[in-house]
């Protein structure tokens, strides 16, 4: 293994999130040894600090992981403006993921692990397979979420999510790209993490 994975991310959230989620999805993956995740305080934030954080970040053999929420814009754009951010900022190499729209898209995306955890859901799985078919395509997921899961906190529940968010079974599309792009980066690394 050379370097550390850093994750320059949107919001707390996703980092408590990605915390418990990455060492249960890649066995031997573990923070702060193998990854580090960087939260901002929103997309004007992450944005801000792209390129100053890429410039000065001198961790021998690290590689960036830029993940952020796509927020209903076009997402070819979105992904070119952060790419030439990176490579402007002598990243060329940085991995960027958009959430489609939110990170409740992810939540929205599993409905049985949903179902699992959060006993007041107010609809049936039935009824979400079919609603949920493609959570990416829902543009205020998160207000979704809350109304059939009134209990729902953002932190808490990137928390509760983590231990049992998965990827096979996983509808959205965006959270199987970034898993998958997590996975092919692992290998590049060097990693030896297991299944």
């Amino acid at each position: 293994m050379n370097g550390r994975i850093i994750f320059l991310l949107e919001e707390p959230s996703m980092k408590i999130l990605l915390e418990g989620l990455l060492p249960r999805l890649f066995p031997g993956l573990t923070a702060p040894d193998h990854f580090q995740c960087v939260p901002h305080e929103g997309k004007s934030d992450l944005d801000r600090s792209i390129s100053r954080k890429l410039r000065a970040w001198r961790e021998p053999g690290a590689r960036f992981v830029i993940v952020r929420d796509n927020d209903n814009v076009n997402c070819i754009d979105l992904k070119q403006r952060l790419a030439n951010m990176c490579a402007e900022a002598g990243r060329p190499d940085t991995l960027i993921r958009l959430v489609c729209q939110e990170l409740e898209s992810w939540y929205l995306g599993d409905v049985e692990s949903l179902t699992t955890v959060f006993a007041d859901i107010s609809v049936s799985i039935g009824v979400l397979r079919k609603r949920f078919a493609d959570p990416d395509a829902w543009q205020k997921p998160s207000v979704e979420l809350k109304r059939i899961v009134p209990s729902f906190q953002k932190l808490s529940g990137a928390r509760t999510m983590s231990n049992v968010l998965s990827v096979p079974v996983n509808r959205s599309d965006s959270f199987r790209k970034f898993a998958d792009g997590v996975e092919r980066l692992i290998v590049e690394m060097g990693y030896v993490v297991g299944h």
